[in-house]
């Protein structure tokens, strides 16, 4: 393992744990009051790290949905990140399958746009090593948030949990805004995507809109890229 580039990550993913710290601490509080307790919370947190997914699948437990209906939506809701681990796998395919195994399980929305956004010459788009310590540290971030979550539930007001939420939004906003400031064709995509997401919604479940939302914002990208090159 190169250890420069692995900790080089690890100090760059300091924003992105930092942002995901609060919204987990928001997820841990709603996990609990869903019933969840705290060994099933942190337990969702290491093994599934989709903040998405995760506020759907505690709000469905806490509104009294079954299990294949909860297991169905944040099946749908997460499928978008087998694109996204598709992508980066493909950046990554001069590295070893463990080491692409460790990279895409840890890729999120907010680590997809920090990767993808960054120049061919950058250490994110050319070291696995470097992508790994990013990844660690925005999971350290969540798990850690979710375990603080679930201790202090009963202390935290309702509203201050529901406005921390929001802050997933902003950091993807943040992380986003540089691209799109420098390159045309991050600007079409991102716009497009987000019209489509929101028709989509209107007319089919969170799950599926944000699938075809990814999808068809893909597809516009291959013809918007080429353009500009």
């Amino acid at each position: 393992m190169n250890t420069r580039q692995f900790f080089q990550g690890i100090k760059a993913g300091f924003a992105i744990g930092a942002g995901y710290f609060p919204i987990a601490v928001a997820f841990g509080a709603l996990a609990m009051e869903a019933g969840l307790g705290i060994r099933d919370s942190a337990l969702m947190s290491v093994l599934v790290f989709a903040g998405a997914s995760q506020f759907m699948a505690a709000g469905m437990f806490l509104a009294g949905a079954g299990g294949l209906q909860i297991i169905a939506a944040t099946f749908f809701v997460n499928l978008r990140h087998l694109v996204m681990s598709l992508s980066v796998h493909h950046r990554l395919e001069k590295t070893g399958r463990g080491i692409r195994a460790l990279v895409s399980f840890g890729i999120t929305d907010e680590m997809f746009a920090f990767l993808t956004l960054h120049t061919d010459s950058s250490p994110a788009a050319i070291n696995p090593f470097f992508t790994l310590g990013l990844n660690t540290t925005a999971y350290l971030g969540w798990v850690s948030g979710t375990v603080v979550g679930c201790l202090s539930a009963q202390i935290i007001p309702g509203e201050i949990s529901t406005a921390m939420t929001f802050g997933l939004y902003a950091l993807f906003i943040g992380l986003l805004m540089p691209s799109v400031q420098r390159s045309r064709a991050a600007a079409v995509v991102a716009g497009a995507s987000m019209v489509l997401n929101t028709f989509f919604s209107l007319v089919l479940e969170t799950g599926w809109a944000m699938v075809l939302a990814t999808i068809l914002g893909a597809v516009i990208g291959t013809f918007v890229t080429e353009g500009e090159s």
